[in-house]
């Protein structure tokens, strides 16, 4: 089992599984669901991520995708991290799940649950570490715009419990989704941008 760092995230711990896997099989490519409009750092990857051969992304190394023409090629030990989804909101994924009737679970429409703040979050009690001493638990009907790693992913007030209100909900909000629920991205204003240079996805 991963242990997460002091700072409370797990994904430097990720990253080294991810990269020894995608070297061991030789992967040219490897699919992930990142959104430009998820965090600053996204904004600056392409559909097609080049990688180097040791899984380190570099803004300058980016090709241009002009026409939705995309280039595949890499050198050995190199891959691209393929985002199909890059172009695509936070909004626009709500009112795709709308249109094809997807089935989600609850976690994705508020409901009551007791959380406590930390970081201007609310985050759910755990034996990854909280809550401390100082930090109060209480109930409240949240939540979650993304699922991950409970350390660092935390809920939002909410009163949303259909598809309707959550897109609603959404369209009127300023915040990103990353910005609002994930710890690993209040670190400083380059933290994505850090671990993606490291080999986080």
């Amino acid at each position: 089992m991963l242990r997460e760092r002091p700072d409370g995230t797990r994904n430097p711990l990720q990253t080294l599984p991810l990269t020894e896997r995608i070297r061991a099989e030789r992967f040219d490519a490897v699919f992930g669901g990142g959104r430009r409009d998820e965090e600053k750092a996204r904004a600056k990857e392409r559909v097609f991520s080049l990688r180097d051969e040791f899984s380190q992304w570099d803004p300058r190394r980016q090709r241009p995708e002009l026409w939705q023409l995309y280039n595949g090629l890499h050198a050995p030990g190199e891959h691209v991290r393929v985002f199909p989804l890059s172009n695509w909101t936070e909004l626009d994924v709500w009112q795709y799940i709308a249109r094809e009737r997807i089935e989600l679970p609850e976690i994705y429409f508020a409901h009551e649950r007791e959380v406590f703040r930390r970081s201007g979050m609310w985050l759910t009690a755990g034996e990854w570490g909280g809550p401390k001493a100082s930090e109060t638990v209480e109930t409240r009907m949240v939540r979650y715009r993304t699922v991950g790693d409970m350390s660092c992913t935390g809920a939002v007030d909410s009163d949303a419990v259909t598809l309707d209100q959550v897109i609603a909900e959404i369209a009127a909000s300023r915040l990103t989704e990353r910005g609002a629920t994930r710890a690993d991205d209040k670190m400083s204003e380059a933290a994505m941008e850090d671990r993606k240079r490291e080999g986080y996805f």
